[in-house]
């Protein structure tokens, strides 16, 4: 599967001072070869593979009106980019936590779509050892742990204006200090709510199984067919189909999942992507807080494991056995 670059630009914001960021300014386009495909290359394969939210662009978002007139020929790349970049640094300059870095503007495609891919790279050090075994010091582009990074899909955006998710991006570790300075420069909203979807899934799901007066283990398997399939898509870099999903499943009276569903008004879309954590909670119950992190399967409830809400009790009856070794070994210290 090959990435084709059409244009791609590089620009840098350098932090000044704490109220300051400087912008340098390439002249010219970066000449794909071999070193730029490979680091294009990377970059894609690392933000396919991470949780991203969908958006689209606001009715007044000038990067929208300047990227269409770029679409058009009204404008170039490289203009587009230099002034994008400006505006960026204007968002980015009003965030104490602002540290620049090289900016990415790339235009390409992938499996006969197009996408263009904005980012904001950060550079880290290390060392090298060459061939005379001396050591130095290098710099490099950190891909691996990029957070600021949005992608449009530009066929989706031009053939279908009222899709919600031809724009996805990266809400980052540090909560939505990142993406709300990348979403002010982008000019663009949140769409499709993907942890949404993948809670009404689960929500479908169960309600289907109380509607088929299903017995404990029916329903457990039901949920973990539920979870196979869903967990095969996101190996595959899939979404979940609706439709090849009720055909997984076993009907209910003659009735498939996919039209309980519809009667049920869930508002599920036909497709889309699947939520790992959602979906984790088809299999297994996780939580923490306190001090405390809980993580057992599902099925266990009720056999191993009771909760009382009156009292909010969980009472566990056999422990794991390296658990239970720490705490003969402390209750034998005191």
């Amino acid at each position: 599967m090959s990435l084709d670059i059409e244009q791609i630009a590089l620009h840098q914001l350098n932090k000044r001072d704490e109220q300051t960021l400087d912008v340098v300014l390439r002249d010219t386009l970066l000449t794909p070869n071999a070193a730029v495909d490979e680091m294009m290359a990377e970059l894609h394969r690392v933000y396919s593979a991470k949780s991203k939210a969908y958006g689209l662009f606001n009715e007044d978002s000038e990067l929208a009106v300047t990227l269409r007139s770029c679409r058009k020929g009204d404008d170039d790349f490289l203009s587009f980019s230099r002034a994008a970049t400006g505006r960026l640094r204007n968002e980015l300059a009003k965030y104490p936590f602002a540290e620049g870095g090289v900016v990415l503007f790339c235009h390409y495609r992938f499996l006969a779509v197009e996408y263009l891919l904005v980012a904001v790279l950060n550079s880290r050090s290390s060392m090298r050892v060459n061939e005379q075994l001396d050591v130095s010091s290098i710099h490099y582009l950190d891909i691996n742990h990029a957070d600021i990074v949005a992608r449009i899909d530009l066929t989706e955006w031009e053939t279908n204006p009222e899709s919600t998710r031809y724009l996805t991006f990266l809400k980052g570790r540090v909560g939505r200090k990142v993406s709300d300075f990348f979403m002010d420069f982008l000019g663009a909203s949140e769409g499709l709510d993907t942890k949404a979807q993948n809670r009404g899934l689960l929500q479908a799901v169960d309600d289907f199984c109380t509607e088929a007066q299903l017995d404990k283990n029916e329903r457990q398997n039901y949920r973990q067919q539920v979870y196979t399939y869903c967990n095969e898509q996101l190996q595959a870099g899939e979404e979940i189909a609706l439709d090849d999903l009720s055909e997984e499943l076993p009907p209910w009276n003659d009735k498939k999942f996919k039209e309980f569903t519809q009667e049920q008004g869930y508002q599920l879309e036909e497709t889309f992507p699947a939520d790992r954590s959602t979906l984790r909670q088809l299999t297994k119950f996780a939580g923490s807080g306190g001090g405390l992190s809980i993580n057992f399967d599902a099925m266990l409830m009720g056999e191993r494991i009771f909760w009382d809400p009156a009292t909010d009790t969980l009472t566990i009856k056999g422990t794991p056995p390296n658990l239970r070794d720490q705490l003969q070994r402390k209750a034998g210290n005191k």
